[in-house]
């Protein structure tokens, strides 16, 4: 695979996307910073970083997605690999909360964008921006944030950790590829964080309620069971789990 590393940029998404505008990338072209300066989380949120500890890096994946409906598919099959990967460091407690958090003992160690660009000709490219908190040992008023470090107490080897991720990835997506997503959504709702259980939520107007998660639905959406025994879907940013 084609992999370019980069000591600060703003964000490995925007330099992925800005770079395919302008040439020819082959399929898996990966873009690692050791300093991202103005990495993004999902809807405009930031993904912040201290420099040189932990692992910030785009992936383009392009002849996967036949249509944009299909595009959770590859944000399961992503954090499934991401989880699968981080199982070989012996990482306890492992979960992915809903849409795409990567968590261990109930702390934020990981997250992830994708980024989709529809072509004129109906080609989707995906640029896949992965962020991983490996050895940062303070979290400044994140206090739901961690790292490998910070949960395990050991200090991990960045490229390790980047070739497994990378290695996951590589092979799921093959299996993605092929049709073979159902293996994937077993994988991810197995991981689904507080699934089964009454948690709060807050939802755009500050309105808090309790809930139970069901599941997540083919298009992304979080499926919980309300008080009035009615379940409802949400999309993303349309509610916050409280934890």
């Amino acid at each position: 695979m084609n992999i370019i590393k980069l000591d600060a940029i703003p964000s490995t998404n925007d330099f992925l996307k800005e770079k395919l505008s302008r040439q020819y990338l082959e399929n898996f072209t990966v873009v690692v910073a050791e300093n991202q300066t103005g990495g993004k989380g999902q809807m405009g949120s930031i993904w912040e970083v201290q420099s040189g500890k932990n692992l910030t890096f785009s992936v383009l994946v392009r002849d996967l997605l036949l249509d944009i409906q299909s595009v959770f598919h590859l944000n399961v099959a992503v954090a499934v690999s991401i989880a699968e990967a981080l199982k070989l460091f012996s990482i306890p407690d492992l979960a992915i909360k809903w849409p795409n958090d990567i968590l261990a003992e109930n702390r934020k160690i990981g997250g992830i964008l994708i980024e989709n660009i529809l072509k004129s000709d109906g080609e989707i490219f995906s640029i896949v921006g992965i962020g991983l908190n490996v050895n940062q040992v303070e979290f400044t008023d994140l206090p739901k944030a961690g790292s490998l470090f910070s949960i395990t107490g050991k200090v991990f080897d960045k490229e390790a950790v980047l070739t497994s991720v990378l290695e996951k990835l590589k092979l799921n997506l093959a299996l993605l590829q092929s049709g073979n997503h159902e293996q994937f959504w077993k994988i991810y709702d197995a991981m689904l964080f507080r699934k089964g259980v009454p948690v709060s939520f807050e939802d755009t107007s500050g309105l808090r309620f309790m809930g139970i998660i069901q599941g997540v639905n083919s298009n992304g959406k979080l499926e919980v069971l309300l008080e009035n025994d009615l379940i409802t879907e949400y999309g993303i940013k349309e509610v916050i789990l409280l934890y």
